[in-house]
């Protein structure tokens, strides 16, 4: 009787919805991956389960593609230089070619201020990564962390009574002030020598010489800064003043005034680099200043090759940071035939793990090759 009543119904269901819900399905292409996650019987395999990403589906899958696409930049990377290529009259050591495929790490300031730095410094210690685009604070944090902690706190403490203990927060991170009182100490005497140099041998000096200066100074091993001196790595700021080093400079010009910072001379030196590389690929941890910097000097050789974005930004304001990595396919400033990735998520949770299934894998497995 049921089983009567059941087909009954179904017969007088309305058409239009039999349609609408019961519709057949055209077949999908034969290779289209199918979703799986990872199998938990085999126990706790962090690599596997990593790998496991890319048929998981939503952010998981991003983070699958973006590992393809990094690894992808490294294998092109690791092709040697001909004599054709190599750039043999380049006498500027910090933009000369030396790979196949030059790649330009973007970071915001708070990447610095968090734990990053360490992976940061990890990939600029090792000769991973050709060039470098962050912000003042992305310089200015590396130093002051040298001289003195940053601390863990808490989103939801009181800017208020922070403000009366001289404690700053940079989301739940806590910096002292006093930090940036030893940075002022160590860095002002620096700007004197600056100016000194300038005045007596006419010493231009550029955001990306400055930092290379105050790397070199700094001596620190911790130092991401100091590795990019030690390896003839370029950090270009172009937004230098735009943080306590930008306080510095100020105060320091009240007191000896001229110290003069050419712009220009850096935005030259990063276009050349894309322009004389043979193939590029772009790392954006973040986006605003750092993000299009990179972006548009690639656009200066037509686009890059291979892109890596990670923000956690919406497009729909029209922001740089939200621009999705087709919008710069429309400008020029990534190729056409690229397969650029976008992974919407906090860089300090993902990044340290696309480092571990990219960079540590290439640099660790060259070591033992050797």
């Amino acid at each position: 009787m049921d089983v009567v009543k059941t087909q009954k119904t179904k017969s007088n269901a309305p058409d239009v919805a039999i349609t609408a819900v019961l519709g057949p399905s055209q077949e999908l292409p034969a290779e289209t991956p199918t979703v799986t996650g990872y199998d938990w019987e085999n126990g706790t395999d962090y690599n596997k389960i990593l790998e496991s990403y890319t048929r998981t589906g939503f952010q998981a899958t991003s983070f699958g593609k973006a590992v393809t696409e990094i690894n992808n930049m490294l294998k092109c990377r690791s092709i040697p230089l001909t004599e054709e290529t190599c750039d043999p009259y380049e006498e500027d050591l910090f933009i000369k070619k030396k790979t196949n495929c030059t790649i330009f790490l973007g970071f915001t300031s708070n990447m610095i201020s968090s734990g990053l730095r360490d992976t940061i410094r990890f990939l600029v210690k090792n000769k991973l990564v050709d060039c470098i685009v962050t912000t003042a604070g992305g310089v200015e944090e590396d130093f002051i962390k040298c001289l003195a902690p940053t601390y863990i706190g808490d989103f939801n403490l009181s800017g208020k009574i922070l403000r009366s203990r001289g404690i700053n927060r940079i989301g739940n991170l806590l910096v002292p002030n006093d930090n940036y009182c030893l940075f002022e100490e160590w860095v002002t005497p620096l700007l004197d020598e600056m100016l000194e140099e300038q005045v007596r041998e006419n010493v231009v000096w550029s955001p990306s010489k400055i930092i290379a200066r105050l790397g070199e100074k700094i001596n620190d091993e911790n130092s991401v800064c100091y590795w990019a001196w030690k390896n003839s790595i370029p950090i270009f700021s172009p937004a230098l003043t735009d943080g306590s080093l930008g306080d510095m400079m100020y105060f320091h010009s009240y007191k000896r005034p001229g110290l003069i910072i050419d712009i220009l001379g850096d935005l030259r030196r990063l276009n050349t680099m894309a322009v004389k590389a043979n193939n590029t690929g772009m790392i954006i941890l973040g986006g605003g200043v750092i993000k299009h910097h990179i972006c548009n000097a690639n656009l200066m050789r037509n686009g890059a090759d291979y892109a890596v974005y990670v923000n956690t930004s919406s497009e729909f304001d029209g922001s740089d940071a939200g621009a999705r990595p087709d919008e710069a396919v429309s400008w020029g400033k990534i190729r056409v035939n690229a397969t650029p990735v976008k992974l919407y998520a906090d860089a300090t949770l993902v990044f340290p793990l696309l480092v571990a299934q990219t960079f540590a894998k290439h640099h660790f497995s060259n070591k033992k090759n050797v």
